[in-house]
């Protein structure tokens, strides 16, 4: 698709034709174009190639500034200080961007759409069977998701994988256990909900685990029912294969309130590289990659030390023979670059696991299997934290349960929407609840660079003051409200008429959401993203306070106004959506 051309590059390509033209020798220099409180835009780049050239960079600026061409896109360029120019562009550029977007055919607002995209696998939202998830597992999901909706919305091949944890020496015990009970779990998919399967999981695995601790003839059965697990025992299995099914009915749910699609296909446990294993370890010893260290085998690092200054392995394969998470994740990464045929890795996964992953990543370059061509990346992010600024626990001590913090956001967020609202019914407020509610969740989270710690304050959240994604979608439902009551008066853009500042910023910034949205998906950072949208919505409320719409002065001033409100509530309702957020026309 032929994207629409942002006045940010259009600005950018004049100056840089001029500063060519007065300075040959800086043919493919970058002005240095920024946004700027001074005036539309300032471009600070002549200052150091004036340096490199031993000019007055004041005289080069002047040169420029002769070189420009004003009428079109810039309207007026001036230098200032030391050689900084100030530009200001065209109420009209503003107008007929805007309006080239709003009218893009393709319904992208002008974000370009890669014509030869390369295959991303992103490995994110990762929770365990018969295992309840918790607060810890939020960050994943909801991190994962929007990186997942920027990229296959820049044009990227994304490959979903939920690496579950599905595997390892509990399951002997539960299977065991299940063995002995086998009508534990008797029901079809379909006949339980998520929360009735979960409290199945925890009523089984807590009956499994007295019985474990207190009679040692059922400690030995469980172990030997892991040897059968291993060995692919049919029987094993198909216990084993119940467990799975009863937890995916709860993860399901849950992510089902988080307003995600996570598909069955996409879930590719620890068991799913069972086969690969052997053949992982094998490769890494043939090749020297790996040595056997004490019975183990093991990858050492020259920078990678222990408290005793002795090097730190990482084991691939334990000494009685069992496989570590090493050596699933680096058959993972063999399935996912040789079969999927992926040139970018992602794995969304708690920054305490960082050393882990450097570790993996450096033994797999040093296989061969991560080469020059590809790259893999930890997208590591921080801790949830309660108000106290430490971990987010209960009361008691517990891991906060991840659906008992959902649930609380929608009564806190139904409790806001009712307060506000006009004309809604019980069923309206109960949906705007759960809309707002994981909305402010999921914002709260993604608002804060994925690397940092965040406090998670539910008041906070749902406020309809300050960077909260109620504000949000609170200026896109007052977008659709203004256009309700224009009635039959339809917004048109007039790049004729002369905005005003409040206008002005609004368009401006409205014009950079192509290039915020290229950038967040680049760099995996959805926080950018969200402090775009938040901007705007800022704006638009100075706009709204300052400009009125439905009583401009005149029919064609009421149009373009309108006009911009449509394209706010547009660039808001998209937006939000490739953050997993959604927008209620009313609220």
């Amino acid at each position: 698709m032929a994207s629409v051309t942002s006045l940010t590059a259009s600005v950018h390509q004049r100056l840089a034709n001029a500063l060519s033209a007065a300075l040959p020798e800086a043919a493919a220099a970058d002005p240095l174009l920024r946004r700027s409180d001074r005036a539309d835009f300032q471009a600070n780049g002549i200052l150091a190639l004036a340096k490199k050239a031993k000019a007055n960079p004041r005289e080069l600026a002047a040169q420029v500034v002769e070189r420009v061409v004003t009428g079109d896109v810039i309207g007026d360029i001036e230098v200032s200080g030391p050689g900084f120019l100030n530009i200001t562009v065209t109420d009209k550029a503003i107008i007929e961007n805007l309006s080239a977007r709003v009218t893009d055919p393709a319904a992208r607002l002008g974000v370009p759409h890669a014509d030869h995209p390369g295959t991303t696998v992103i490995d994110y939202a990762q929770p365990n069977v018969a295992k309840e998830m918790h607060v810890g597992h939020l960050r994943s999901a909801v991190i994962g998701d929007a990186v997942v909706q920027l990229l296959e919305f820049t044009g990227e091949t994304v490959v979903r994988r939920h690496h579950i944890g599905d595997w390892g020496t509990q399951f002997g015990m539960l299977i065991q256990y299940l063995d002995e009970h086998p009508h534990e779990l008797d029901h079809r998919a379909g006949e339980v909900s998520g929360e009735e399967a979960m409290s199945n999981l925890d009523r089984l695995y807590k009956a499994a685990r007295r019985k474990f601790d207190s009679d040692e003839e059922f400690k030995t059965r469980a172990r030997r029912r892991v040897v059968d697990l291993q060995a692919g025992d049919p029987h094993t299995l198909a216990m084993w294969q119940k467990f799975v099914d009863e937890s995916k009915i709860y993860f399901f749910s849950v992510f089902e309130k988080l307003d995600m699609e996570i598909r069955d296909a996409d879930i590719v446990g620890e068991s799913g590289y069972n086969d690969m294993l052997a053949e992982t370890c094998r490769l890494l010893e043939e090749s020297g990659v790996a040595v056997r260290s004490e019975g183990a085998l093991c990858v050492f690092f020259d920078d990678i030390l222990g408290p005793d200054g002795n090097k730190v392995p990482l084991i691939v394969q334990k000494s009685d023979g069992g496989y570590g998470y090493a050596a699933t994740d680096l058959s993972a990464i063999r399935d996912r670059v040789f079969s999927l045929k992926a040139d970018t890795l992602l794995y969304v996964v708690d920054a305490r696991q960082s050393l882990h992953f450097k570790m993996v990543f450096e033994t797999a370059r040093r296989a061969g299997w991560l080469g020059a061509d590809v790259k893999a990346q930890q997208l590591a992010f921080g801790t949830v934290l309660g108000k106290d600024g430490k971990p987010f626990k209960t009361r008691e001590g517990e891991t906060v349960r991840l659906v008992d913090l959902l649930d609380e956001a929608i009564d806190r967020a139904s409790a806001v929407v009712r307060e506000k609202a006009r004309d809604l019914s019980e069923q309206e407020i109960a949906e705007r609840g759960a809309q707002v509610g994981i909305g402010a969740v999921k914002y709260a989270d993604l608002s804060t660079s994925a690397s940092r710690d965040y406090k998670f304050d539910l008041d906070q959240m749902v406020s309809l003051n300050g960077d909260t994604s109620v504000y949000l979608q609170y200026a896109y439902a007052r977008t659709q409200s203004i256009q309700r009551k224009a009635g039959e008066v339809r917004p048109v853009a007039h790049p004729e008429l002369e905005l005003s500042p409040a206008e002005r910023a609004l368009g401006l910034h409205a014009d950079q959401f192509a290039e915020t949205v290229a950038e967040a998906a680049a760099e995996y950072a959805p926080h950018k993203l969200t402090a775009y949208l938040y901007q705007l919505a800022s704006l638009f409320t100075t706009f709204y306070d300052k400009c009125p719409v439905l009583k401009a002065e005149t029919p064609e001033q009421v149009e373009n106004r309108l006009f911009l409100t449509d394209a706010t509530g547009r660039t808001l309702r998209q937006g939000m959506a490739l953050l997993g957020i959604q927008a209620p026309e009313r609220l």
